[in-house]
């Protein structure tokens, strides 16, 4: 089976754009667990000043 340039050219351009939105999913993954990351120290060091304060 053969296909046309026009075809393979919109294969080709399928297959950046399936990669390209990967890719942008991949990084707002690791953003939001920086996040939550960032967040469990802040409450671990809340916690331990309020233990070090006697509170």
């Amino acid at each position: 089976m053969k296909i046309g340039r026009q075809s393979a050219r919109a294969l080709a351009m399928a297959a950046v754009l399936a990669m390209a939105a990967g890719t942008l999913a991949a990084c707002n993954t690791v953003a939001g667990a920086g996040k939550d990351i960032s967040a469990a120290g802040h409450a671990t060091t809340k916690a331990a000043n309020n233990v070090k304060n006697g509170n």
